[in-house]
């Protein structure tokens, strides 16, 4: 007997016999950790959100107060020719 030919025989065996008891309230109780999960991943996807707002704030402060595209003044002043 090969290995494939025992799972199938186990499998059969599995099916045959009596069927496991499922509790009443399982339903409820899917539906209730359901429900909790989807408040929870709703809150969490609010909160990325606000703090995705809050770094775009916050670059836009930062970038209009340094203003990174305008050249830097530069260090020294150039020579006064011609007074």
């Amino acid at each position: 007997m090969s290995r494939h030919e025992r799972k199938e025989d186990e499998v059969r065996r599995m099916l045959d016999g009596s069927y496991p008891h499922v509790p009443g309230d399982l339903g409820v109780r899917a539906v209730t950790r359901g429900i909790r999960l989807l408040r929870r991943d709703r809150v969490v996807r609010r909160i990325w959100w606000a703090l995705l707002a809050v770094a775009v704030v916050a670059f836009v402060v930062w970038a209009s107060v340094t203003r990174p595209w305008e050249v830097p003044p530069a260090g020294t002043t150039p020579p006064l020719d011609g007074i």
